[in-house]
């Protein structure tokens, strides 16, 4: 649960909660929607920056190090963006913010995999604790924000500065969780260093369908997390009815560790992804569909207690089908198409939006999430770990 609040600050607070600034951020400085999207694409490609930094830095670092180094880092440049009101410089920090964010979320990860090798009966609901932390951030975000945007120019600022303090104050948690884990097996950093730079290469072809469809998750996901907010503003629902459903949502992301363990732990392929990008493109069309609250509740519901556990679902196939000298490259393989996707999908439905609407954009974020469901399902089971071992 410590360790989770990593997920919270590098997706939570550093990622999700540009969802509730973007309407004011958006008014106040006359961007379009390609432009407000462009600030997660960003971030993205600061993530994809930093998982690939990431496989390098882990043959020579240990993973409690880089996750310390990017808890801060995050820290200190979500308040940098508070400091600002010009768009290339937001763009710029949103970029060195992605590269934090990396370095927490996947050397997280890693941390994560080890605690569950610890403890293989509880393997599922250790892996999907860390990640379905994250709703701990969408929560804390879902507070801060609204009481932190001052009704005045430039009146956002200030919440940034706040999510950085929100960023502080679970590092410490977090950083006490990584160190206790590394301290578990003191030599298993070294001897992970080894086996990377000497061990047999990741054999991503044979797991080509399952990164597919995650990046088909990737794309989908964070096109509705990036404008879900703004769709909801623009049918006129009042601000309340707008924080009630994103704390729902970041409720449902935590609650979900404990609903999918038992499917994480049981499949092996990639099944398991595509029964959640399904329910993801489900949750993502009914507020396309029914401009109602109820509706976006519902939604919000099911989203949140799906998504995470997607990414969850990577590092459980990574476990059950690798061994553990390569889960720091399989969970960073998977890492990098995921940016990748994240890149692509705010541009591409912002423009859908800005042409045909927002809900022509979740429409198509939908129709993603339904093909990476389809191509995760054809992934079929590597060999054992114990067989490659």
């Amino acid at each position: 649960m410590a360790l989770s609040l990593g997920s919270a600050i590098a997706l939570g607070l550093a990622r999700f909660s540009y969802a509730l600034l973007l309407p004011p951020m958006r008014l106040d400085l006359a961007w379009n929607f390609a432009q407000a999207g462009a600030m997660n694409t960003a971030n993205a490609f600061g993530y994809l920056l930093g998982a690939l930094a990431f496989s390098r830095l882990s043959m020579r670092v240990a993973s409690r190090t880089l996750f310390v180094a990017g808890c801060a880092l995050t820290a200190l440049l979500m308040a940098a963006s508070g400091a600002t009101i010009d768009t290339d410089a937001l763009l710029a920090l949103r970029v060195a913010t992605g590269i934090g964010s990396a370095l927490v979320f996947v050397s997280g990860g890693v941390l994560a995999a080890r605690l569950a090798s610890m403890s293989p009966r509880d393997a599922g609901l250790v892996i999907g604790l860390y990640y379905g932390g994250t709703g701990w951030g969408i929560v804390i975000s879902s507070i801060l924000v609204p009481l932190t945007v001052l009704p005045v120019a430039h009146g956002w600022r200030v919440a940034w500065f706040a999510l950085a303090a929100g960023c502080a104050a679970c590092s410490g948690a977090a950083i006490w969780a990584a160190r206790r884990i590394e301290s578990a097996q003191p030599l298993s950093s070294a001897r992970r260093g080894a086996d990377l730079a000497s061990g047999a290469p990741v054999p991503r072809r044979r797991f080509a369908l399952a990164l597919a469809g995650y990046a088909c998750f990737g794309i989908g996901y964070i096109g509705y997390m990036t404008f879900i907010v703004a769709l909801l503003r623009n049918a006129g629902m009042s601000a309340a009815v707008v924080i009630g459903f994103y704390i729902l949502l970041g409720v449902a992301t935590v609650v979900s560790a404990r609903m999918w363990s038992g499917l994480l732990d049981r499949m092996r392929g990639g099944q398991a992804l595509a029964i959640l990008n399904g329910l993801l493109a489900v949750a993502t069309l009914i507020p396309a569909m029914l401009a109602h609250p109820l509706a976006a509740f519902v939604s919000g519901t099911l989203f949140g207690a799906t998504f995470l556990s997607a990414v969850a679902s990577t590092t459980a196939f990574v476990r059950h089908n690798l061994p553990a000298s390569q889960w720091p490259r399989g969970i960073n393989a998977f890492t990098i198409v995921f940016a990748l996707g994240q890149i692509v999908g705010p541009v591409v439905i912002g423009r859908v939006s800005d042409s045909a609407g927002l809900t022509r954009g979740l429409v198509y974020s939908a129709l993603v999430l339904a093909a990476g469901a389809l191509l995760a399902g054809c992934q079929k089971p590597l060999k054992k770990v114990s067989e490659l071992t």
